[in-house]
């Protein structure tokens, strides 16, 4: 038996152990919805904490992990919302690595969400179809709405985290700030100034909608402000990042909070 191969880093150790071949036959895309983290056919990626990350309260993703939490278990939401107009599956992972496997039948929203679970280290998972023969506006709100609500679930109860986030993303000459309250309050204010009607043949109205969708069913105070671009694109993607970076600032854990809801009330839910 040959010895596993392994690489070592000061936060955190990867090690590569071969497995048996995966038949050609099984490559195929079976319609089984994946599990998070995606792993490469062909061996089994493995990562812990070294004694540094145990010491520093650091998870595998680099994040602090959740206050009295030996499990590793990771906060998912799963959302299936079947109108007459769409058919959408929304999975999300927030202590995920930032995969991404988004398929909206809107080339520039998925363009959107792999940059939501990049900047925001979310696993994101979405499959829709709608009737965009007549436009996007049906599968842009519904794919919203789920993800907002895989949201929700995922939170829970929201004990721990830092509640808060605060991002300014730049992309050459755009930048754009987002500030958001895990609040269970939904608002919006949406100062995004989008100089074009449409970018490819996505329309730039939607992506207010996008965010008072998302907004309303995820309970999130959200405040998005354009600083500076004249680029559609540009200003549309800074604004993604830069709510993917505070949406995990504020899903991320207050290792000072021992465990106890961010807030003078105690409680912070929809209801």
């Amino acid at each position: 038996m040959t010895t596993p191969r392994s690489v070592s880093t000061s936060l955190a150790r990867l090690s590569y152990t071969p497995t048996s071949p995966v038949p050609k036959s099984l490559g195929r895309d079976c319609g089984r919805v994946p599990t998070f983290p995606a792993r490469p056919r062909g061996f089994a990626l493995r990562l812990w904490s070294s004694p540094v990350m145990a010491a520093a309260g650091v998870g595998g993703n680099g994040s602090p992990a959740a206050p009295g939490d030996s499990t590793g278990s990771s906060r998912i939401g799963e959302v299936k919302r079947v109108t007459k107009e769409t058919n959408v599956y929304v999975k999300i992972n927030l202590d995920g690595t930032g995969v991404a496997d988004c398929s909206t039948g809107i080339p520039f929203l998925d363009h959107m969400l792999d940059q939501l679970a990049s900047h925001g280290l979310f696993d994101v998972y979405v499959k829709a179809t709608g009737d965009t023969h007549i436009d996007d506006h049906h599968s842009n709100e519904d794919i919203a709405l789920a993800i907002g609500t895989a949201l929700l679930q995922s939170l829970g109860d929201r004990k721990g985290i830092n509640r808060f986030g605060h991002f300014t993303a730049p992309l050459d000459e755009a930048a754009v700030e987002v500030i958001l309250d895990l609040s269970g309050r939904p608002h919006l204010s949406c100062g995004l100034d989008i100089p074009t009607q449409r970018v490819g043949t996505y329309d730039t109205q939607l992506v207010e909608h996008f965010f008072q969708s998302l907004v309303n069913t995820s309970g999130m105070t959200l405040h998005i402000r354009q600083l500076a671009g004249k680029n559609s694109h540009h200003i549309i993607e800074a604004c993604f990042k830069a709510f993917a970076r505070a949406l995990r600032q504020a899903t991320e854990y207050d290792l000072r909070r021992h465990g106890t809801v961010p807030s003078s009330k105690g409680v912070l839910s929809r209801s």
